[in-house]
């Protein structure tokens, strides 16, 4: 039985409301303020005296990162203004083409994509980096589709699952200028949403340091064209209030907030303020521990999903470790953490999961390990009681795929356990606190 999903975006319980409220068929931008938000200095990029420029090399592995995917493609311009068309939504599973559950009128999604107990549990699928590079492009031409992109396992769990959250890692937009003094920048043209749908992505944090490699203008593009497609977004708008405003649901009575945030930014001006586009920074954390004490006195579970850590380090900073458990201590169940472009390991503070890093998902030419976080509420929970299970994977050529060969899975259950902290993963990769 197809269950619904009563969606309050972002705060505001009106449905494709846009970054800062808007309409969203067609955009006309103007200059914005330059207010800077509190707690954010000028040594945003500070992490650069330990090896990790702020605009450092997001493709270290990747091939060809340093192309523009979407650098040739364009839509129709005038001046200041953009407009997008959009085709009918829909997601392929299992080779078939079926209607996207996007947000109605009425600000709800339909939800249980596929078949699923009746059980009363919840299903959340976390991914990490998600970049539509040239590689993946290319994949996804060759086959027609998202079947060249992403393998029928991974498919499958997504087609199952209640919603589905990835970092975004680029704006789709076709204006702004290319930030200066930036090795790789990244953005897609409005009509790659598309593979977005076909994925099956139900919502995406817009905090990282690359959601403004275009400007202001491709940023608030980027929200328009997700709100056009029903696609949730938080951690980004076109001031600090929309910027801290959450993707909340609610699924089989339990109301669920998560909430995106950025401790990497190349210049203290990326971070959102009073009339001035960007993102949620958390240098300082005393507004987003604000945001995630709020969301706790009206919501049963509250998610945080950070862009933080340093770029092919396996282990986290020890900053990592002390923000991920002040998130706790203001209310946070489980916190997910993205930009090392590798994994990192698992961690339970008062009970309550950290996953460090989620490294890259859909991404580049390589990626020897990867995986997609699969969070279960049970019907029963109490106490923001969560279960948790990693699904192992690669890529190459932009085709991620699902690990099945048993000796393979165990060697990377293995490797993760090395790298977690009083955590071990059972032979189906559910993970156990040994603390």
């Amino acid at each position: 039985m197809r269950k619904r999903i009563l969606l309050f975006v972002c705060m505001a319980a009106v449905a494709l409301a846009g970054c800062g409220g808007g309409g969203y068929e067609r955009i006309e931008l103007s200059g914005q303020g330059t207010k800077q938000a509190s707690g954010v200095s000028d040594s945003a990029g500070e992490d650069s005296a330990k090896g990790n420029p702020a605009g450092d090399a997001d493709g270290q592995d990747m091939g060809n990162m340093a192309e523009n995917a979407g650098s040739s493609e364009t839509v129709g311009t005038s001046g200041d203004k953009v407009e997008i068309q959009i085709g009918e939504p829909s997601v392929d599973v299992d080779g078939e083409r079926k209607d996207h559950e996007a947000i109605g009128p009425d600000g709800s999604l339909e939800a249980g994509r596929g078949t699923r107990d009746e059980s009363g549990d919840i299903t959340l699928l976390f991914a990490g980096d998600v970049y539509l590079s040239d590689h993946v492009l290319r994949a996804w031409e060759t086959a027609g589709g998202i079947s060249g992109v992403l393998d029928e396992g991974y498919r499958e769990e997504i087609h199952k699952a209640d919603f589905f959250m990835v970092n975004q890692e680029f704006p789709f937009s076709s204006r702004g200028s290319q930030a200066p003094d930036k090795q790789f920048t990244f953005r897609l043209p409005p009509e790659r949403v598309e593979i977005f749908r076909e994925m099956g992505i139900n919502g995406v944090t817009l905090a990282n340091n690359h959601a403004l490699d275009f400007g202001q203008d491709a940023l608030l593009d980027s929200c328009t064209v997700l709100d056009g497609v029903g696609i949730l977004h938080t951690g980004a708008g076109e001031d600090l209030e929309s910027a801290g405003r959450e993707i909340s649901v609610e699924l089989s009575g339990k109301r669920i907030a998560m909430i995106g945030a950025t401790r990497v930014i190349p210049v203290s001006s990326w971070a959102a303020g009073n009339g001035h586009p960007g993102m949620l920074a958390t240098y300082d954390p005393a507004v987003l521990l604000e945001r995630i004490r709020q969301l706790k006195e009206n919501h049963d579970y509250v998610i945080v999903y950070v862009h933080w850590g340093i770029e092919r380090d396996e282990m986290p900073q020890e900053y990592q470790r002390t923000l991920g458990r002040q998130y706790i201590d203001a209310g946070a169940d489980l916190v997910i953490g993205a930009h090392p472009h590798v994994l990192q390991g698992i961690e339970y503070y008062e009970g309550k999961p950290v996953v460090y890093s989620l490294g890259n998902f859909v991404f580049g030419s390589s990626i020897p390990r990867t995986m997609l976080l699969k969070v279960t509420i049970p019907a029963n929970a109490r106490n923001g009681e969560l279960e948790l299970q990693v699904l192992p994977g690669t890529s190459a050529a932009g085709f991620t795929r699902r690990h099945e060969e048993q000796g393979t899975l165990e060697e990377f259950y293995k490797y993760l356990e090395g790298i977690s902290f009083d955590v071990t993963y059972d032979g189906e990769g559910n993970v156990v606190c040994t603390e």
